[in-house]
């Protein structure tokens, strides 16, 4: 019998979240999608599930190892570390295309970076980037 047994009614199943950006994903393949509205809506799944996004956290805060850790995923090591987190990776069409960022949020959750604090820290490096960049001189933020 398998060690690995996971009820999957107890897992948050991600792609009941992402429908929107698989639609988009699904018409990329027929026509051109523009980068940023694939992005804006992996943020808004990120949000649905997380409360927070890849962009509220900085990659630093990751251990080497847990860079390696990542790096080294593949779907079905993807699939097994999320579910052993509480999440579902997986659509009606398989796995899902953004499994890779979703590991990325659910390692950061495991390590406690989903705060407050590192959210300002990532959000003032962001507009300290736009700022330092020739021709800008002020960066307008949603809060």
């Amino acid at each position: 019998m398998s060690t690995i047994a996971f009820d999957q009614f107890a897992l948050t199943r991600i792609a009941d979240f992402a429908r929107s950006l698989s639609r988009l994903h699904q018409a990329s393949r027929r026509q051109i999608v523009d980068d940023d509205a694939i992005d804006r809506e992996f943020n808004a799944v990120c949000m649905s599930v997380w409360g927070y996004t890849t962009d509220d956290f900085s990659d630093e805060l990751f251990s080497v190892e847990d860079h390696a850790f990542l790096d080294s995923l593949d779907e079905a090591q993807a699939r097994i570390f999320a579910a052993e987190q509480g999440y579902d990776l997986v659509d009606d069409q398989g796995m899902l295309t953004d499994w890779w960022g979703y590991c990325w949020m659910i390692l950061a959750e495991k390590r406690g970076l989903l705060t407050a604090e590192n959210r300002a820290a990532a959000r003032a490096a962001i507009e300290e980037k736009y700022l330092s960049a020739p021709n800008v001189i002020g960066v307008i933020v949603g809060r």
